[in-house]
């Protein structure tokens, strides 16, 4: 005997909290190659890519979007590195999106960070750390508004929902 299941996909967003954040390929991972290998770990974690896009940042973005460093010595070359070339930027959804991404990413200083964290199998420098991503649900917000439009942040639920989460 077969047994159907039956799942109405299109309510899975209702059974559980949807967060979001900002992620970003930092230039330094573009140029490595390694979006495909960032984006497939946040995919298997079960995490869903709700907006994607591969710019390079023009300046003023990227001084609004770390003008919490402003008066930082370094805050002058993270811009100029930010903009230095293509950098690939991500709105992220799930459950616990936020801790997820942050504990995924490592710690921001890649000596301290674990192995098999992307900071930890791809980066050695601080300033070469390969990943951005938000650290609390206000900076997710204010980043996502920075470096999107509503518009451009698609809301839909996969198949493989109702075997990630509860």
């Amino acid at each position: 005997m077969i047994m159907e299941l039956s799942i109405d996909y299109s309510d899975i967003v209702k059974v559980y909290r949807m967060e979001q954040t900002y992620v970003m390929v930092k230039p330094d991972g573009v140029q490595r190659g390694l979006i495909g290998e960032i984006i497939s770990r946040i995919e298997r974690r079960g995490l869903k890519i709700i907006s994607l896009r591969m710019n390079v940042i023009e300046e003023a973005t990227a001084k609004e979007h770390y003008s919490e460093h402003e008066t930082k010595p370094f805050f002058s070359s993270l811009v100029k590195f930010i903009i230095s070339g293509p950098s690939v930027s991500m709105v992220v959804a799930g459950k616990d999106v936020i801790k997820i991404m942050r504990t995924i990413s490592g710690a921001t200083n890649p000596v301290d960070a674990t192995p098999g964290t992307i900071r930890g199998d791809f980066s050695l420098d601080i300033g070469r750390n390969v990943i951005h991503a938000s650290d609390s649900s206000d900076a997710a917000a204010r980043e996502i508004a920075i470096h999107f439009k509503d518009t451009e942040i698609w809301k839909y639920s996969k198949v493989d929902e109702v075997c990630i989460y509860e």
